[in-house]
């Protein structure tokens, strides 16, 4: 049943010109250089220090490092992060 839902969703998507984030709950990240990330659609913090993050997403998860990172804003599904970005990695 959930892969019937998943192709219908990708259909709708396709046909009536959807944001992809939105209906298939995808995460949307934006990085402003090497100094700001904007990450919409995340489900939780699991950890987090100075120079790591690492979230859940709804199907995978995101691990970022760097230095001096601070979370500047974080909301139930937006988070804002400062510092050196050196590394984004997803992981299924």
């Amino acid at each position: 049943m959930k892969k019937v839902r998943q192709r219908f969703k990708k259909m709708l998507v396709n046909k009536l010109d959807l944001p992809k984030d939105v209906i298939l709950d995808l995460p949307r990240i934006t990085t402003i250089g090497f100094y700001q990330i904007y990450i919409e659609n995340y489900k939780n913090v699991i950890q987090f220090t100075d120079q790591f993050l690492h979230l859940k997403l709804a199907k995978q998860q995101l691990k970022i490092f760097g230095e001096d990172l601070v979370i500047r804003a974080i909301l139930p599904d937006e988070i804002f992060i400062e510092g050196v970005i050196r590394e984004i990695h997803y992981l299924d």
